[in-house]
Order: C-alpha cells, then sequence, then structure tokens
C-alpha cells in the first residue's frame, strides 16, 4: 500500500510541475513557411484572396476529395468565408473568413476550427524583381490551457509541411498559367 501510495504521490508531482512549467512555454503558436513564384503579385493576389481558388492549391483537400465545402460572402477579399466538413483527422471541420484584404499585398483570415479553437492565418506578398516573395503564416493564442500550451510545440511540426506543400501548389498553379 505505501508503494501505490508514492507511485500516485509521484504522479502528482509530475502532472503539477508540467502544469507549472507549461506557463514558461509561449503563449502563441506561429508557423510561417516562404516561397518565391516566378509571377508578379497581381497574378498570385486572386489565389489567396478567394476561398474558392484556395480549392485549386490547397494541401489538405487532396487528403479527403470527399470533403464537404460551402462559401458565403463575396466571391472575394473581406468577407469571404469559407466552411469545410471531413471525417478525416488531418483535414477536420471548420470556417476560414477573409477579414482583410491589401490588393497585391496581403491577405489576413480569422480561423475558427470549433472545440479546437481559433487562429490567424495571413499571406504576404513582397515583389523581388520578377518574383514575388510569399509568405503563408499562422498564429493561435493557446490561452492559459496546459495542454494547449505543451501543444503549441508540436504546432510547426504538425502544420509546416502542409503549408511548405500548399506553397508549391499555389507556385505550380500560379506559373503554369502563362
Amino acid at each position: 500500500m505505501k508503494v501505490i501510495k508514492c507511485i500516485f504521490l509521484g504522479l502528482i508531482v509530475i502532472i503539477l510541475a508540467a502544469a507549472g512549467a507549461s506557463f514558461l512555454l509561449p503563449g502563441t503558436a506561429v508557423v510561417s513557411r516562404t516561397i518565391m513564384i516566378d509571377a508578379p503579385a497581381d497574378k498570385i493576389f486572386p489565389y489567396v484572396n478567394s476561398m474558392q481558388e484556395t480549392e485549386k492549391w490547397s494541401p489538405w483537400l487532396s487528403r479527403d476529395p470527399e470533403t464537404s465545402l460551402s462559401y458565403a460572402g463575396p466571391d472575394a477579399g473581406v468577407g469571404n468565408t469559407l466552411s469545410w466538413s471531413s471525417d478525416h483527422k488531418q483535414v477536420g471541420s471548420g470556417t476560414q473568413t477573409i477579414t482583410e484584404s491589401i490588393e497585391n499585398q496581403q491577405v489576413t483570415t480569422a480561423l475558427d476550427f470549433g472545440d479546437m479553437g481559433t487562429a490567424s492565418a495571413s499571406f504576404t506578398l513582397e515583389p523581388e524583381g520578377d518574383q514575388t516573395r510569399v509568405t503563408w503564416g499562422f498564429a493561435s493564442d493557446l490561452g492559459a490551457n496546459p495542454v494547449m500550451r505543451w501543444m503549441g510545440l508540436m504546432m510547426d511540426k504538425w502544420v509546416g509541411a502542409d503549408y511548405e506543400r500548399g506553397l508549391q501548389n499555389l507556385k505550380t498553379v500560379v506559373e503554369g498559367q502563362g
């Protein structure tokens, strides 16, 4: 019985230490990837300023071609909204709405993953000669939840490769158009 008490107390100490240590971890999960595309910003902008156009290069839709998609608001720009639903765990369900759109420069979106939380994403377009540097960013406030803070450490690993694949898809689509 004494051994069980020691094990139980040890587990409690470990759990409390992990929870306490979580407050030393970053409160925001951030992911960012960049690619150079051989096209001017005005050729790229339509593909990031419309949720409908993201279907052409999304890194997630190929995982589940049966993903249910619906759109609301204008066809592009602020208010353009995508809602998706999939049983595939790497696609999931949620909504994404464009909240800011600066022509040929930047698009910012609000993401809502339901019980999984909220985040923001952005696309920044920076002309460099005949090319454009495209940066796709993601940020999520992890709050005071110790589990979310530990999970935040893995966000770059979980999402980074998808962002790289999506940017490569975007590059292929844009450069293939002309």
